[in-house]
């Protein structure tokens, strides 16, 4: 596992080091902007660099331009985001950096003095496939076939009671799934269990594979896609939606009428109004909890990876001995952070399904009734 994660490591480091390579002057490495652009989404998908040149995978572009209409092509037609394609154009800078643009004549234009002043930026619908989009898909798709090849082996097994037992990656699969429905989804739902548990069982499998995907820094990993907080806002919305969607009658009562002295409830509402911000700040907890977790976690290796080129202006011995310190250091992140894979993704499903099992509160008459 060690030499694994060490050539790991030098895969991710290896564009750096050919981009050092060919310059004279070296310029000042700017860590932010570094750690900023790999950790953000992109148009194309970065594999390597041999110099200069880039190695990266385009994906399709797809905008619709508020004058040319809509237009499909390459993301290799922008060459890295160093050129301009039917008007269309990465920023570099500005309010849209990392985005397409698209440069259109202004209408108050001279025809006879035209220059670049008279052009005018603006965004185009974009429903472009980005890095995270593409590996979204590819993710899922390698899931979902998972997941169906080991169904398939229990839908053989059906009806035979003398069938061996799963061995090998279908009993590894077998013990997670009965691990977080016996340990987690069923203690915090109760009785109802069973009707949520295929939507959290999707999405702790969703998670961690991502989570896990996103450590790989070669193709087809390197994307952030759990670290990017329209992904995790998107899997809060969904708890959310399905907390509020099957809550109970006590469930709605506790919150607009709970059970608290009644000056605490009128004439000023102020436990409802304490009750009802709390119904928006469990998915917006999720989704930073997330979002925060896994974004760091790249942050830091790619910091350490980042020490190598920092200490090059210190000395042969300085720089040497920090970068055995920056290789240990990122060696050990990533081993952390194959646990904070599947805690993440464990913590997130356990608290869906605390926040589900809160709004299958039952009236407290029932419950009572059941104690006796």
């Amino acid at each position: 596992m060690t030499s694994f994660l060490i050539l790991l490591f030098f895969f991710l480091s290896f564009p750096l080091f050919a981009n050092e390579e060919s310059h004279e002057e070296k310029p000042e490495l700017n860590v932010r902007e570094l750690i900023l652009d790999h950790v953000s989404d992109g148009y194309g998908w970065h594999v390597t660099g041999f110099g200069h040149k880039p190695v990266s995978i385009p994906l399709p572009i797809i905008v619709k331009g508020r004058e040319s209409g809509w237009h499909v092509f390459s993301s290799a037609r922008f060459h890295h985001g160093h050129a301009e394609y039917k008007g269309f154009y990465i920023a570099q800078d500005g309010t849209y950096k990392g985005k397409i643009v698209e440069k259109i004549a202004s209408q108050a234009r001279n025809d006879r003095d035209f220059n670049e002043a008279d052009y005018e930026v603006v965004r185009p619908w974009d429903f472009s496939i980005t890095k995270n989009a593409a590996s979204l898909l590819l993710s899922s798709i390698v899931l979902v076939c998972l997941i169906l090849y080991c169904a398939n082996w229990y839908k053989k097994r059906q009806g035979k009671p003398e069938a061996a037992s799963p061995k090998g990656f279908i009993a590894f699969v077998e013990m997670i799934i009965m691990n977080v429905v016996n340990d987690v989804i069923k203690p915090c739902i109760g009785k109802n269990y069973k009707r949520y548990t295929p939507y959290l069982l999707t999405v702790f499998f969703f998670i961690i594979f991502n989570n896990l995907l996103g450590l790989i820094p070669v193709f087809p990993g390197g994307a952030n896609v759990t670290g990017n907080i329209a992904i995790t806002s998107v899997l809060a919305l969904f708890t959310f939606v399905i907390v509020n969607s099957f809550g109970t009658k006590e469930y709605w009562k506790e919150i607009f009428w709970p059970d608290v002295p009644a000056w605490l409830k009128v004439p000023i509402p102020i436990m409802p109004a304490i009750e009802l911000v709390g119904v928006f700040t469990k998915p917006f907890a999720l989704m930073i909890r997330l979002f925060a977790n896994i974004l760091a976690g790249h942050a830091i290796v790619l910091g350490l990876t980042c020490m190598v080129f920092l200490t090059v202006s210190l000395g042969a011995a300085m720089n040497t001995g920090m970068s055995l310190l920056a290789v240990i250091m990122a060696i050990f992140i990533d081993c952390v952070e194959l646990l904070v894979a599947y805690i993440q993704a464990y913590v997130f499903t356990m608290l869906s399904a605390v926040f589900i099992g809160l709004s299958q509160v039952e009236a407290h008459h029932t419950k009572k009734e059941q104690t006796i």
